[in-house]
């Protein structure tokens, strides 16, 4: 069992909430067009409503930038040699950082990007994993928002049952929560639009 972060670990895990604080969207239209994006459509500093403010570039950039940036954190621990729980902590940290950022007043995106960006560096077979997940439940569900959240949800009982380390399980355990909290206010709004579109089709096949 590893000993509770402390010294260089605590400097990184710091860090890479830190770097989780430069939230691309925010940024990106605050230099385009001097607006902040939090004020606009959905008022979160993801990609999808930065793409609502200045097109599909944006888009491509904040995903880009936010999943780097998340790459970047944990490359950072790794390369300093941190313990593997200071690994993971840093590893949620960016996702914080990006989700909570402390300059602007706790009010930033959903994560998705930062958290994939992390996890590859951390090990790529969890986000080999996600992918299928996500392929899987969105064939069926055709949403790719509450396929993403399925497969975030879902991910950590495939990685116990297939025997991955504790500290890995647990760690994208609470991350899945990290990403469901952020998108608490998402999840109903896209069932009920699922619902809507089922009924609506259903009827179309009913009439035929």
């Amino acid at each position: 069992m590893h000993m509770l972060p402390y010294g260089k670990e605590t400097l990184v895990i710091l860090t890479g909430y830190v770097l989780g604080c430069f939230t691309t969207g925010y940024y990106l239209v605050r230099m385009r067009t001097g607006q902040d994006v939090r004020l606009c459509g959905s008022g979160s500093v993801g990609a999808t409503n930065v793409a609502r403010v200045i097109g599909p570039s944006g888009f491509i950039v904040t995903v880009l930038l936010d999943f780097l940036k998340g790459l970047l954190a944990v490359w950072m621990a790794l390369y300093l040699r941190a313990n593997p729980v200071a690994i993971m902590l840093t590893t949620l940290a960016v996702v914080m950082g990006h989700l909570w950022p402390a300059q602007l007043h706790f009010r930033g995106g959903k994560g998705v990007a930062t958290s994939l960006g992390a996890l590859l560096m951390y090990d790529y077979f969890i986000v080999m994993t996600f992918v299928a997940l996500f392929a899987a439940a969105f064939a069926v569900l055709r949403n790719f928002v509450l396929a993403g959240m399925l497969a975030f949800a879902v991910m950590p009982l495939v990685l116990f049952a297939i025997g991955f380390p504790l500290d890995s399980v647990f760690g994208s355990s609470a991350l899945a929560l990290l990403i469901l909290i952020a998108h608490r206010k998402n999840i109903p709004e896209e069932i009920h639009a699922l619902s809507e579109k089922r009924l609506k089709d259903g009827k179309r096949v009913a009439s035929k």
